[in-house]
C-alpha cells in the first residue's frame, strides 16, 4: 500500500519465539523476564493480605491504604522513566529500576511500623515503570515490520508477573519460608540479582548499532508552538489524577482534610513543575527551528494515550470488578466467579500478542488499530446488556470476545509507539503507559457511583469517542513495515554525538 513502506520479507511469527539462537529473540526473552519480575514484585502484597493482617495486627482498611500507595507513583514515574530511557538507554534504566526498587521491597518486608510500610510501598509503586523500559528495549531490537508482535509478546508475558505472584506468593509465605516477610523480601532479592545479570547480558540493540539519543531528559520534545501547548495539556492529568487517589483516601477517613490539602498542593506544584520543564526544554528548540524531516504532531501521542485509556485502563478497571459481577449476576460461588472474572488477565499474553501480530500484517497499522477500537466499543456495549436472564455460557462468550479486543487493542496501540519519533520512543511509551493507569484510576473511581450495566456502557461510549478521535487525528506512520526505522537529520546528529 502506498506510503506503508511494507516489504515482502517474512515477518516474525509464533514459532520464531523458540529460535533462541537468534540474538533478537534472546533479547526479547531476557527483557520480558525483567518486566515479569518487576510486575511480580509490584503485586507481591495483594495475595498476602490476610497473612499480613494476622501477623501484624493491621486492619483491612490499613491494608487498603497500602494498596492505594502501591499504585500512586506509577503514573507519573512512567513518564519520568520513559525520558530516562531515551537519554541513557533502556539497559541502564532497567537495571537502575530493578536495583533501586529492590530496597523498598525488602524495606517493606521487614518494616517494624505502619509508617515504614506506607513509605516503602509508596516508593515501590515506581517499580510499575518496568513496562515502559521493556517497550523501549524491544523497539531497539526489532525491525519496524515486527514491532507489533515483538512488543505484544514482551508486554503480554511480562504482565503475567502479577498473575504468578497471586498464585505463588502464598505458597512461598506459608510453605517455603514459613514467613510472609521472607517471601516478599525474596522477590526483591531476585529482582536485584536479575538486574546484575541484565546489565551484562544485553545491549541497547544489536551489537554495532547506535541508537538515537534525546536532547534532554527533563521533558518530551515537540515540533511547534501549538504542540507545546497541547503537550502541557496532555501532561497535566498524569500528575493531576493523583488528586483522585487523595480524594478516595480522604473520603474513607484514612487521612484528615488538612493532610489532603497539603497533598493537593504538592500535586499542583508537580503539575506546574512539569509544565515549566516542557517550556524550558522546548523553547530553545522551537526558537532555533525544527527541521521539516524532524517534525511530528503531538496529537499522534495523544491518540495513543487515549487508546491506552480505553484498552489497558479499562482492562484494569474491569479486572477489579468482574468476579463480583459474575457472582452477583449469576449467583456463582466466589471460586467460580473468580475463575470467570480472571479471563481478562489470563488472556493477556495471547490476545495482546495477537493484536500486535494483526498490526504487523494488516495493510496499515491505523486500520488494524481502528478495527480493535471498534471491537472494544462493541464488546463493552454487549457486556452492558448482560442480565441474569442470559445464559452463563453466552455471558462468558461475550466477555471473552470483549477481552480479546481490549487486550489486543493494547497490542495495536504499542505497535504504533516506535513510529512517532525514533529518539523519543521511551517518552512516547511513558506517556501512553501512564495514561493506561490514568484511565484505570478514573474508571475505578466512576464505578463507585454506577450500576454494572452503566459502567460497561460508559466504557463502551468512551471507546467509541476515542475511535472518532483516532479516526480524525491518528496518522498512519511512514515506513511502518520497512526494513529499518526512518531517522531524521537530528536523529543522525544525536547518534553521531552532536548533542
Amino acid at each position: 500500500m502506498a506510503g506503508s513502506g511494507r516489504t515482502e520479507e517474512k515477518t516474525m511469527g509464533w514459532m520464531d519465539l523458540f529460535a533462541f539462537g537468534r540474538a533478537e529473540i534472546a533479547a526479547l526473552h531476557k527483557t520480558w523476564i525483567a518486566f515479569f519480575i518487576t510486575f511480580y514484585v509490584w503485586f507481591n502484597m495483594a495475595p498476602l493480605v490476610t497473612t499480613i493482617m494476622k501477623d501484624t495486627g493491621l486492619t483491612l482498611d490499613q491494608l487498603k491504604v497500602l494498596a492505594i500507595c502501591n499504585v500512586a507513583l506509577t503514573v507519573p514515574m512512567r513518564v519520568v522513566v520513559g525520558m530516562l530511557c531515551d537519554r541513557i538507554g533502556p539497559r541502564k534504566t532497567f537495571c537502575i529500576v530493578m536495583w533501586a526498587m529492590a530496597f523498598p521491597c525488602i524495606g517493606f518486608a521487614f518494616a517494624s511500623t505502619y509508617t515504614e510500610m506506607l513509605i516503602a510501598r509508596l516508593i515501590l509503586s515506581a517499580v510499575g515503570t518496568g513496562f515502559v523500559v521493556g517497550i523501549a528495549m524491544t523497539s531497539l531490537w526489532f525491525k519496524p515490520r515486527d514491532a507489533g508482535f515483538s512488543q505484544g509478546v514482551e508486554a503480554g508475558l511480562g504482565n503475567w508477573g502479577s498473575s504468578l505472584a497471586a498464585i505463588t506468593m502464598p505458597i512461598l509465605a506459608l510453605t517455603v519460608f514459613d514467613s510472609w516477610r521472607w517471601a516478599v523480601a525474596s522477590s526483591g532479592i531476585v529482582m536485584f540479582a536479575y538486574g546484575v545479570y541484565y546489565w551484562f547480558a544485553i545491549t541497547d540493540g544489536p551489537e554495532g548499532t547506535a541508537r538515537p539519543i534525546a536532547r534532554k531528559a527533563q521533558a518530551i520534545e515537540v515540533s511547534t508552538w501549538g504542540d507545546l501547548v497541547i503537550a502541557i495539556l496532555w501532561t497535566m492529568p498524569i500528575w493531576g489524577v493523583l488528586s483522585l487517589l487523595v480524594r478516595m483516601v480522604t473520603k474513607k477517613g484514612y487521612i484528615t482534610a488538612d493532610v489532603s490539602y497539603m497533598l493537593y498542593a504538592v500535586i499542583a506544584i508537580m503539575v506546574v513543575y512539569q509544565a515549566l520543564a516542557l517550556i524550558k526544554v522546548n523553547v530553545p528548540i522551537l526558537k532555533k527551528g525544527v527541521p521539516e524531516d524532524d517534525k511530528y504532531r503531538f496529537t499522534q501521542v495523544g491518540t495513543l494515550c487515549a487508546s491506552y485509556v480505553v484498552t489497558f485502563g479499562a482492562e484494569l478497571a474491569v479486572i477489579s470488578m468482574l468476579p463480583m459481577f459474575f457472582q452477583k449476576t449469576f449467583s456463582l460461588t466466589p471460586v467460580m466467579a473468580g475463575l470467570f472474572g480472571s479471563m481478562f488477565a489470563l488472556m493477556n499474553f495471547f490476545s495482546r500478542a495477537l493484536g500486535g501480530y494483526v498490526s504487523d500484517r494488516t495493510p496499515t497499522r491505523k486500520l488494524a488499530h481502528m478495527i480493535y477500537l471498534a471491537g472494544v466499543a462493541g464488546g463493552f456495549a454487549l457486556m452492558g446488556m448482560i442480565t441474569p436472564d442470559w445464559s452463563l455460557v453466552m455471558a462468558v462468550v461475550v466477555t471473552i470476545i470483549c477481552a480479546m479486543f481490549v487486550t489486543g487493542g493494547c497490542g495495536t496501540t504499542f505497535a504504533l509507539v516506535p513510529f512517532v519519533k525514533r529518539r523519543i520512543t521511551g517518552n512516547v511509551a511513558g506517556y501512553a503507559g501512564a495514561y493506561g493507569n490514568v484511565g484505570a484510576v478514573v474508571f475505578t473511581s466512576a464505578y463507585v457511583t454506577m450500576t454494572d450495566s452503566e459502567f460497561f456502557l460508559m466504557l463502551g461510549g468512551t471507546a467509541a469517542a476515542v475511535f472518532v478521535f483516532c479516526l480524525f487525528f491518528m496518522k498512519e506512520p511512514e515506513g511502518a513495515f520497512a526494513k529499518e526505522y526512518q531517522l531524521s537529520s537530528v536523529d543522525k546528529e544525536m547518534m553521531a554525538g552532536g548533542h
